[in-house]
């Protein structure tokens, strides 16, 4: 063995406030990387967006999730996700995550921080107050 890598155990560290619940760094690997719990309160939804360079997956741990996405065919559907079901948002993938009850879910992603659009205009949605914005392409932080 040339070289010995040490295992590491990060603390878990909040992301930031969010209106429809709580996100938590777990581990972040730079610029390979990361996994957060999410944890949302039954009721809420995150806006109908999409990642330019985030690629995205999840897995339920408990709960209840709508997941609403462009069926790529400019058609909006629904999805129900329970405990144990897995999803995958590649980058330029529309989705948006309901809770119908209270849920969590472990996402792992490509550390992109700052990468969202906002699609609702583009179904004739009215976008919600209170989300995170759209950011600019200059605006993503590979990190």
């Amino acid at each position: 063995m040339d070289k010995l890598t040490v295992a590491q155990f990060p603390r878990p560290e909040p992301v930031g406030p969010r209106q429809w619940g709580e996100e938590v760094l777990l581990v972040h690997a730079p610029e390979k990387y990361t996994m957060k719990l999410i944890v949302m309160k039954q009721g809420k939804k995150g806006g109908l967006q999409y990642h330019r360079l985030k690629d995205e997956c999840g897995v339920m741990l408990k709960g209840a999730m709508k997941i609403t996405y462009d069926d790529g065919l400019g058609n909006l559907v629904d999805r129900v996700v329970r405990r144990g079901d897995t999803f995958h948002f590649p980058p330029g993938a529309v989705h948006q995550a309901e809770a119908l009850t209270a849920c969590s879910y472990i996402e792992c992603s490509t550390p992109h921080f700052n990468d969202r659009v906002h699609v609702e205009n583009e179904y004739g949605i009215e976008e919600e107050a209170g989300g995170l914005p759209s950011t600019e392409l200059s605006e993503i932080e590979l990190r």
